[in-house]
Order: C-alpha cells, then sequence, then structure tokens
C-alpha cells in the first residue's frame, strides 16, 4: 500500500513504481544520468516528493511523469501504477517510437539468407 511519508529515495520510487526490475538497476540508470528530477540529473539517494516531475530512460522507453503517490515497497502492477501519471506528450513520443520500431520491422530479414538466397543475391550484384 502507498506510504504517506513526506520523502522517499529515488531509486526506491523507481522500482516500487515498476520502471525497473531491482533498485540496483534503477541506481545505475541513476548513477549513469538517465533520470531528471524537476530538471536536474537525479542521484539514487535523492528525495523524491509528490508532485515532482521525472524524466526516465529505461529500456522500456523514455518516460516524462508526475509523482502523484510515494510507497516505499513494490506491489502489483495496478498499484504501482496509481504512483505516478504520465505527461500526455510523454505517451505520444513512446507511441510514434513503437510505430517506427515497427515499420523498420519489416525491413530488416528475420532470418538468415538460405544457400539459394545468396546465390540470388551474388546474381543479382554481378559478384
Amino acid at each position: 500500500m502507498p506510504e504517506s511519508s513526506n520523502s522517499i529515495r529515488m531509486d526506491k520510487f523507481l522500482w516500487a513504481a515498476r520502471f525497473f526490475k531491482t533498485r540496483a538497476l534503477a541506481a545505475r540508470a541513476c548513477e549513469l544520468n538517465r533520470v531528471q528530477s524537476n530538471g536536474h540529473t537525479a542521484k539514487p539517494a535523492r528525495d523524491v516528493r509528490v508532485g515532482d516531475m521525472l524524466r526516465i530512460s529505461s529500456p522500456a522507453g523514455d518516460y516524462e511523469v508526475k509523482v502523484l503517490l510515494l510507497s516505499e515497497m513494490r506491489g502489483p502492477a495496478t498499484v504501482a501504477q496509481t504512483l505516478f501519471e504520465e505527461t500526455k506528450a510523454s505517451r505520444e513520443l513512446r507511441a510514434k517510437a513503437e510505430a517506427e520500431r515497427k515499420a523498420l520491422a519489416h525491413f530488416e530479414p528475420s532470418v538468415r539468407p538460405t544457400k539459394k538466397d545468396r546465390r540470388m543475391i551474388h546474381s543479382f550484384r554481378g559478384d
């Protein structure tokens, strides 16, 4: 359940809100300057308070969120989603990036060419 304390550590919040699988990964992201709090780079021990704006770059994508609640415990995903609110611009950017990724997937070969395919490639190139 969300706690009512004034602030918690940045790495604990990122872990509890399910941006990262472990606190160690959340702390590492902070050390690599992939997390910003109110426009400033955030260290793992930086305090997070309700109302803070966070910018997070994680393997799942780039997020810009507003902190709504604090929790030191990692709970179910449904509870984690109530801890923050993603901005509309952030959602649109992530949707656009996902669409670009899907479009590029059509142009990349999904399997290694067979011997017959390689012969056709070589004959096309004139090798």
